[in-house]
């Protein structure tokens, strides 16, 4: 299927990604990961959640870990430009045939919960309570001083229906991988923000949550993390890298926390502004396009994600198989 053209005129205007809710066992466990070896820092607490923000963001959270006795994810949010797209929001999800639903968030005011195409549960919000800067308070920087939430990477079922659901609420593709047989999409990156991406889809069995990514100052923080991971336990939760991308051109790496749930540590991509940004097509075969320096990724990267609450999996039929590292 062609990469639809951009729609600069969406029934509603999302500005960017804002944070991801995820459940996990052990919240003890999971404090240790994120705030004492990533380095994310804590904006409340108690016996059933964890709020998170990182260093450059003046919102609340950016990550809420809620214990559960399933590791799972139980939203991917969004924030519009103001309190009346969340009306627009909710016009447009409902015109779909879309569960529509106004919740309570802490620390958020009105707050849409919707799904997309393939019953993914999102949600909209406008206001966020702000928090004061700490982005040159160095003393609290640690781990892989994480900066910001970048984006959000999901397995789907069918990447060309993502792409023009997504599409058609203004998410404009930067980057894609076509299967050159059939012409159908392998991947695709789709961004609100200017970068390469707020939201990519991988094909596979879907939804799933294959990794969030958060924004660091340089590849050097990532290979500190590495030395810091390797001595203090979580060696065995290095997936994949450091390396570059091809797609993107930015520095990773891949790492799980302790329920599986996989995150990136990123930089260095590249802006996308202008909004008639040519998307760059890539060939399925290329070795490259994982990894710039041709090294394939393992198995376990294609393979495993999170599932969201309550929402069933379907195995994708694409017949394509990418290049997996033996």
């Amino acid at each position: 299927m062609p990469i639809p053209a951009p729609n600069l005129y969406p029934p509603f205007n999302i500005l960017r990604l804002s944070h991801v809710i995820l459940g996990v066992r052990d919240l003890a466990a999971s404090r240790a990961f994120y705030v004492d070896t990533l380095g994310l820092q804590v904006t409340d607490e108690d016996a059933g959640h964890i709020f998170l923000r990182a260093m450059e963001e003046r919102g609340h959270h950016c990550m809420v870990l809620v214990k559960s006795e399933d590791p799972d994810v139980r939203a991917l949010a969004f924030k519009v430009f103001d309190e009346a797209e969340l009306d627009k929001a909710h016009d447009w999800f409902a015109a779909q045939g879309l569960p529509v639903a106004w919740v309570e968030r802490a620390y958020q005011g009105r707050t849409l919960r919707t799904q997309d195409c393939f019953g993914m549960p999102i949600e909209f919000y406008f206001q966020m309570d702000r928090l004061p800067p700490i982005h040159q308070k160095y003393a609290l920087y640690k781990g892989v001083k994480p900066l910001r939430i970048d984006h959000f990477n999901c397995f789907a079922s069918d990447v060309d229906r993502a792409v023009d659901f997504y599409n058609q609420i203004g998410f404009r593709v930067t980057e894609y991988t076509e299967d050159e047989d059939t012409g159908r999409l392998w991947a695709a990156w789709t961004h609100r923000k200017g970068g390469v991406h707020d939201i990519a889809f991988t094909s596979g069995t879907g939804p799933r949550l294959h990794h969030t990514a958060f924004w660091v100052p340089t590849p050097l923080n990532i290979i500190d993390l590495c030395d810091l991971m390797a001595t203090t336990g979580y060696v065995a939760n290095i997936e994949r890298g450091p390396g570059r991308h091809g797609i993107s051109n930015a520095f990773f790496l891949y790492i799980l926390d302790p329920d599986g749930h996989r995150i990136e540590i990123y930089c260095s991509d590249y802006q996308t502004v202008d909004p008639d940004l040519e998307p760059i097509k890539w060939d399925l075969k290329d070795p490259q396009r994982q990894t710039l320096w041709g090294a394939p990724a393992p198995r376990s990267w294609f393979e495993n994600g999170a599932c969201f609450a309550g929402v069933t999996p379907v195995q994708s039929d694409m017949k394509a198989t990418p290049i997996i590292a033996p």
